[in-house]
């Protein structure tokens, strides 16, 4: 299908060939009809792609910030790589259209096969032919709305819910500063509320445009506003101000403040400059809101992204319900749309579109347009650039994300004797991206494409929780597997893949990275020969990852002690030289400020009789390093310290390894799982190992309920 796409690294913007998304639960597979382009909105993303670096960070100062922290923790030249990787992601533009449903995830109520539904947000409601949409997302589209209307959803929504947070009632006289889009919606809503409204912009076109779509007053920013305002409201002062430009600038917030009336309301509904000036809005006591972009539910994952409603009793206007409602007045035709659009273009010629707006033309609303029959192939031929890889060991990989994009896939294809043979995504961009800059020949949203042709193996980075199914399947297909951490969520999950692995006879192995370091190699040489159990110390400063994120949902990400505590139990294993026995887990007192389940002690018993505590906490300071572990055992001491440094001592003697670039094992972990593929050898790692690993994690979990060791079977 067709999609447009832009790097956020250079700015290039183009309409590229990328594989169909599938229909999932919860969500509905939409055909596009038409989609808008926002302007303002989008022309921001597409300007700040196009800066250099230094612009960038400019703009983002925030990430900027974490990048240095990140260089605290991992040093300079992984955290270039993280940002380069982060940098070549495309961006997908758009997040407003309307089309017709070709298919129903489960669990999904109210929404059917053929239904005409117009769609909101970003990376969800994108330019493109076919989008995979969440139901919340969604709303039916009623019956005489043309889909050229129906796609300005999003700015409608946005545009009510700045007039619901201003709460204008019936005779109040009410300003909108900036006559964009949103603008303009904004001024018919108010009419629409029984509102009196003064439209105030830059250009004299939209000022024209708002006095013909019903303004009762309409101006320049250069004309005396003040008084105009006077005038219409008896010398009184507007009651409530709509801030709906979009500029850097402080004017809007200072102009609104001498605007309105005492007590007055000001609301920002676009991205302004926000330096409240003290005295016209302490001499009034003016109120000053935010409004949220659509209306409540916005940027909550769990209404977003899991389809879980807000009772209308208690939240009457989500953003789904925002959506609906703007439907409903353009169905009432109580808002005309259509001198709003511009420009019309079919999807194929959407860079005519981008440049008309880079250029600076008059324009307003764009809308794409698409065929009425979209080319929705799962999988897309991917033609090679120069001379073809031909390795003799085929592997697909299912999963492109952040960690498989920027770490994996590309170890991956450094390996010799590689052929890249498929790379699946759920919704195809990140695999179109990945086959075009590493090599793959094909690019996926369908993973059983990686699971046919000539693929040897299989690597699986997707989220945890499909983990255990797509490792079983892949086993029934013959393939080798290599399985990100963790292997799965669940004694029953591990006990199936181990039957599967069992039946298949084939290399099973998971992405236990670290003992592959060659840092953690030379203190393993170090060891070498003991005669006494080891006992180690473990510290981690993981880092808070935020609250509503899956990888504390339990039947997704599984929680920090399954998804990543594992890695630190394999690599003491590795040293120890045997499985882990016992393991008991305490957390942080439940109800403090830190989380119960990622703030924890957890110690381990090995077969040798070895020791390790390990010290996983998420709320230190993201600037101190991440890892840091000490053996210590027959006579001698050793402490590595974020796999870029080693320090060994025995017998009063002390040595000293540094690495100027950290190597936590990713490359050599997949040379050793290819080798032992071409070879027929044993794994990398045994599976007796790797199910001890994942058991004790389990038990590590149960621990932590009740306090009470358990034992590893």
């Amino acid at each position: 299908m067709k999609q447009v796409i832009q790097s956020y690294r250079t700015g290039e913007l183009r309409v590229a060939d990328v594989p169909a998304p599938g229909v999932e639960p919860g969500a509905v597979l939409v055909a596009t009809a038409a989609s808008l382009v926002s302007i303002g909105t989008e022309k921001m993303v597409m300007d700040l792609a196009k800066k250099s670096l230094l612009g960038k960070a400019r703009d983002r100062p925030d990430l900027v910030k974490k990048a240095i922290q990140r260089i605290g923790r991992d040093g300079v030249a992984a955290t270039v790589s993280a940002v380069r990787s982060k940098l070549a992601q495309p961006i997908p533009l758009g997040y407003s259209l309307v089309g017709r449903v070709v298919a129903v995830g489960d669990g999904v109520a109210g929404i059917d096969v053929g239904a005409r539904v117009a769609c909101a947000g970003a990376k969800v409601a994108n330019h493109a032919e076919v989008n995979l949409v969440p139901q919340n997302l969604c709303a039916l589209v009623p019956e005489g709305v043309p889909d050229e209307v129906a796609a300005f959803v999003t700015v409608g929504a946005i545009a009510l819910q700045g007039v619901r947070v201003a709460g204008v009632a019936l005779g109040e006289v009410c300003a909108v500063i900036g006559l964009g889009l949103i603008g303009q919606l904004t001024v018919q809503l108010v009419k629409a509320a029984g509102g009196r409204v003064l439209g105030i912009d830059l250009d004299p076109a939209k000022v024209e445009l708002a006095q013909r779509l019903g303004a009762d007053a309409a101006m320049l920013r250069s004309d005396d506003v003040a008084a105009r305002a006077a005038a219409l409201t008896a010398g009184r002062g507007v009651d409530a101000v709509l801030i709906t430009a979009a500029t850097s600038s402080n004017d809007p917030v200072q102009l609104a403040g001498e605007m309105c009336r005492d007590r007055g309301r000001v609301v920002a509904v676009g991205a302004v400059g926000m330096q409240i000036p003290r005295r016209p809005y302490y001499d009034k006591e003016l109120s000053f809101y935010l409004s949220r972009s659509y209306g409540p539910g916005r940027y909550d994952p769990l209404y977003e992204e899991s389809g879980i409603d807000y009772p209308i009793g208690y939240v009457r206007w989500t953003e789904q319900r925002n959506m609906e409602a703007f439907l409903d007045q353009c169905a009432a035709k109580r808002l005309n749309l259509a001198p709003l659009v511009s420009h019309r273009f079919p999807i194929e010629r959407a860079q005519e579109a981008y440049k008309l707006i880079e250029g600076g033309a008059s324009a307003l609303g764009i809308v794409l347009t698409y065929p009425g029959q979209p080319a929705a192939e799962r999988t897309v031929e991917v033609p090679a650039r120069g001379a073809p890889i031909r390795g003799d060991v085929g592997v697909s990989v299912i999963g492109a994300g952040a960690f498989a994009s920027g770490v994996l896939a590309p170890a991956l294809a450094k390996v010799p004797g590689v052929r890249l043979d498929t790379i699946v995504s759920a919704r195809g961009l990140s695999a179109r991206h990945l086959a075009d800059k590493l090599g793959f020949s094909s690019c996926s949203t369908d993973a059983t494409a990686a699971l046919g042709g000539n693929t040897v193996a299989v690597v699986i980075a997707t989220r945890h929780n499909l983990h255990a199914s797509q490792a079983i399947a892949a086993l029934r297909a013959g393939k080798h597997v290599f399985v990100e951490k963790p292997l799965c969520l669940s004694a029953q999950e591990l006990d199936e893949i181990l039957a599967e692995r069992e039946r298949a006879s084939k290399l099973l192995m998971v992405g236990y990275n670290r003992r592959f370091s060659p840092l953690a190699r030379d203190l393993a040489a170090f060891l070498a020969g003991r005669r006494a159990p080891l006992v180690m110390c473990y510290r981690v400063n993981a880092g808070i990852i935020p609250a509503d994120s899956w990888i504390h949902d339990p039947e997704v990400g599984g929680g920090r002690i399954i998804g990543e505590i594992c890695h630190f139990i394999d690599l003491a294993a590795f040293f120890a030289g045997a499985p882990p026995v016992r393991v008991s887990c305490q957390g942080v007192a439940p109800g403090s400020s830190a989380r119960h389940d990622d703030n924890v002690l957890v110690t381990l018993g090995f077969g040798d009789g070895s020791l390790c505590n390990i010290a996983y906490v998420a709320n230190g300071d993201a600037s101190a390093g991440k890892e840091r572990l000490e053996v210590i055992g027959d006579g001698v001491w050793a402490a590595l310290e974020d796999f870029r440094s080693l320090e060994l001592r025995r017998g009063g003697k002390r040595r000293v390894i540094r690495k100027l670039v950290q190597d936590k094992g990713h490359p050599a972990e997949l040379a050793a799982f290819v080798d032992a593929i071409r070879s027929g050898g044993p794994p990398p790692i045994d599976v007796a190992t790797l199910a001890a690993t994942s058991r004790a994690t389990f038990a590590a979990v149960e621990s932590l309920r009740d306090g009470a060791p358990r034992k590893i079977g």
